[in-house]
């Protein structure tokens, strides 16, 4: 598995593998793949070359970066989407997290999830920020972000529906703040 920057080509595996996680309703892979349309139908596509960190170019527009994780045959794995939070001072939210079914639980989200920290926390980053439903069929979302380091920071009652809470979770990306949310 390696990880590279997301191009416009890969929209429809993209497409494809949001489905196949059966963890998204219709609604909300619209919405990612407008979001991923907006990024890369903008014309000023710039990549962030790796030289300037020690990991993989991010496609980088507007306030978005996508990440893919791929297989040996350049075949989507998984991705993430994430990008600074408007009106804060190091406070990021990855946005998107989704990784096939046939790659869950083999190291493509982890992996994901560390190269996004491991980027901001160069840039000096010092709050990353998630937020997942508390669901049952999320159970295992939130497991999976606990087991990284994230805590439950809060919880607002009934904000999706009826008995669907929005959990929003928290990573402490800087060396002073680490205590506060060990890894």
């Amino acid at each position: 598995m390696h990880l590279a920057p997301l191009r416009l080509d890969h929209r429809a595996p993209l497409h494809s593998l949001l489905e196949a996680t059966n963890a998204f309703s219709a609604e909300e892979i619209n919405v990612a793949l407008e979001l991923f349309d907006d990024v890369f139908d903008t014309a000023e596509v710039t990549l962030r070359r790796p030289e300037r960190s020690k990991g993989p170019a991010f496609a980088v527009v507007a306030d978005y970066e996508f990440i893919g994780a791929f297989d040996e045959n350049d075949e989507l794995l998984g991705y993430a989407c994430f990008g600074p939070t408007p009106s804060t001072s190091g406070t990021w939210d990855l946005y998107w997290l989704a990784v096939h079914p046939s790659a869950q639980g083999k190291g493509a989200g982890r992996a994901l999830v560390r190269q996004a920290e491991k980027e901001l926390e160069a840039r000096g980053a010092r709050l990353l920020v998630v937020e997942t439903s508390s669901r049952q069929e999320y159970a295992h979302t939130r497991e999976f972000y606990a087991r990284g380091g994230y805590v439950e920071e809060a919880r607002v009652r009934d904000f999706y529906a009826p008995s669907d809470d929005r959990v929003i979770l928290t990573t402490r990306l800087t060396a002073r703040e680490r205590g506060v949310a060990t890894r």
